[in-house]
């Protein structure tokens, strides 16, 4: 491990940084939200869980977080639809929509977490809207992304599960996105739409998170709607998902056909409590703690380095290769609820090594799993500090 003084030195790089240019107004937001880095100016959906971590970290201000939820809130169209990101308008960029409805990229489900933002601001009132409008995504998902009427949601492109890059996706047409609108239909694709475990992951953690909202606003019939509900997505993920010869979970093309990539998609199991404990020690042993699959020096790469997927494929930004901030951050979700807690903070101290010994990038989007490397992307990104900033207060330092 770095010495103390280093790790102190780098926490203040941090805090300063984040402070000066993290915590900001943007779009017209009430008070300050949690942007995400130059190289993503503005805010993602799968983002909204910065600002979540943030107040968890750094109590002084839970207002943070019901400013990130609403930005997403005010911005939803009158069908339901959430916008995939909303950039900074005092930023000059090539995006050609400042807000954006071309994917839907709800990688941590949204529902959870403006559930936990009310918690965390003890708003109850905000709560009842947060349940409406959940609601009304829900609805909007379930109209326009089961065109199969298989029970579960479908995948139009690459960018609905935010994994840039993958190998996951080497034989489809739509890669990145390929519409304006998430709910314009992939034509002229020979494999889409896939049905992907981590997306209805979030589709079956958004049902239960519904069903407390539903509870704590006493609707005890529309909370055990939602619990039905979840149940029969959880059934469905498995029956199609599922492959008991591997036990791994893996895309599926139109056609039914697994496409059997190792991808980091599997961690979304963990993280929205699909998993049983049984299931769940069992997959994380057999992969996710296994060093011939994601158990790396530098933990955990996008693709199993078992696979022939895992490709170095780009020098940043590839979820074929390298190990996420954002799959770390999100690690918070789950890993002391499964019961991993030793081997969450002994990736903690591979992550605060890596990020204290390095000067090429300071607190980038990714490491390369097996040096520790930052790859090109991403400089003072948002997730990687927020991690780094609970690794060390967890261990002490």
């Amino acid at each position: 491990m770095p010495s103390n003084q280093l790790i102190q030195e780098k926490k203040q790089l941090v805090l300063d940084r984040i402070n000066t240019y993290h915590l900001k107004r943007m779009a017209g937001s009430k008070g300050n939200i949690f942007l995400i880095s130059n190289t993503y100016p503005g805010v993602w959906l799968e983002h909204v869980y910065d600002a979540v971590s943030w107040v968890n970290y750094d109590k002084s201000d839970p207002s943070v977080s019901i400013n990130q939820i609403n930005l997403f809130l005010d911005r939803q169209k009158p069908d339901g639809q959430l916008p995939c990101y909303i950039i900074d308008p005092d930023k000059k960029t090539g995006f050609k929509n400042l807000v954006g409805y071309s994917q839907t990229q709800e990688c941590v489900s949204f529902a959870r977490l403006c559930l936990e933002a009310c918690l965390q601001n003890n708003d109850m009132n905000l709560l009842k809207q947060c349940y409406e409008k959940c609601k009304n995504w829900d609805n909007w998902l379930t109209k326009y992304r089961m065109t199969m009427k298989t029970g579960l949601i479908e995948m139009f492109c690459g960018f609905d599960t935010g994994h840039d890059n993958s190998g996951r996706f080497e034989n489809i047409k739509y890669k990145g996105n390929f519409s304006d609108d998430a709910k314009d239909y992939p034509i002229n694709d020979e494999y889409l739409p896939f049905i992907t475990p981590d997306m209805n992951a979030v589709f079956y953690g958004s049902k239960t998170a519904l069903a407390v909202m539903a509870g704590k606003l006493g609707l005890q019939e529309e909370a055990h709607m939602w619990k039905q509900a979840a149940h029969e997505i959880k059934k469905k993920i498995i029956e199609i998902c599922y492959d008991e010869e591997d036990d791994f979970f893996y895309d599926v093309d139109r056609f039914g056909n697994k496409i059997k990539c190792k991808s980091i998609s599997i961690t979304n199991l963990f993280c929205e409590s699909v998993l049983d404990m049984d299931m769940a020690d069992r997959i994380f042993k057999k992969y996710l703690d296994n060093p011939n699959e994601f158990k790396t020096p530098y933990p955990y790469p996008a693709v199993s380095v078992s696979d022939p997927l895992w490709i170095q494929n780009l020098p940043g930004n590839s979820w074929g290769f390298y190990s996420q901030g954002l799959v770390s951050l999100r690690t918070l979700r789950w890993m002391d609820k499964y019961g991993f807690s030793a081997q969450l903070e002994d990736n903690m101290r591979r992550w605060i090594s890596a990020w204290c010994l390095t000067d090429k990038l300071n607190f980038g989007q990714e490491l390369h799993p097996i040096s520790g490397e930052s790859s090109t992307c991403g400089n003072w990104y948002s997730s990687t500090m927020l991690y780094f900033l609970h690794a060390i207060k967890r261990l002490g330092f």
